[in-house]
């Protein structure tokens, strides 16, 4: 008996990590729902998914020397769909930072979402957004779940290499759960900007949002 609470104490232990996780997603979701208003969140998760790839070729505080520009103009245009001339604009000026990099892909990605809101108009768009982040937010938290899963099942293991199963159980989960919320954040920023707008045979209000957003795949 003794054996049996100290194993439904572990799996408690386990289910509280997940849980706490649901709590958070739960409480994100309530957010999206209930909110008239998505703007600020997107722009903030736009913000930090391509302040991610800006990193990516231009290192924080790194020089000129250490800056990958035609790769990072090729990737926003690519995946991104966004037009940024970096290059010119380090040869035409006498000081540019890592910071103005940055601050210069941001604005610009800012300023072609507010034509695609500006031609759409924000009481159609919103829901389009809303329905954006419910869908990747779900699906990536299903896969979520699977993964904690898999894990739990092997962590036991780490036993062997003197290692507490709960403790590298804790720290995994936490680190996939970032993983997942990262993965929400560019898919959703992805999503939004490659939306293309099509204008033609729109002949009634009530599919004037599914043919200008129709994402590109």
């Amino acid at each position: 008996e003794a054996r049996n609470f100290d194993i439904r104490k572990q799996l408690l232990e386990y289910d509280d990590v997940s849980n706490d996780q649901r709590r958070v997603i739960y409480q994100q979701r309530n957010v999206i729902l209930e909110s008239e208003t998505l703007d600020d969140q997107i722009a903030n998760l736009r913000k930090s998914a391509l302040t991610d790839v800006v990193r990516t070729y231009v290192p924080e505080d790194s020089v000129e020397e250490q800056w990958d520009l035609p790769g990072l103009e090729k990737t926003l245009k690519d995946e991104w769909l966004l037009e940024v001339t970096l290059q010119a604009q380090v040869e035409q000026s006498d000081s540019v930072s890592d910071e103005d990099i940055v601050n210069k892909v941001v604005s610009s990605a800012d300023e072609v979402f507010k034509g695609k809101l500006d031609l759409v108009g924000s009481d159609q768009f919103t829901p389009f957004m809303r329905m954006v982040l419910l869908q990747s937010i779900d699906g990536r938290w299903r896969e979520h779940l699977a993964a904690l899963d898999y894990l739990r099942q092997g962590i036991h293991l780490r036993g062997y290499a003197q290692k507490n199963p709960k403790q590298e159980y804790k720290r995994e989960a936490f680190e996939l759960f970032g993983q997942l919320l990262d993965t929400v954040k560019m898919e959703v920023t992805r999503t939004l900007l490659r939306s293309e707008e099509h204008t033609s045979e729109l002949q009634s209000p009530c599919n004037r949002v599914c043919r200008l957003l129709l994402e590109k795949k």
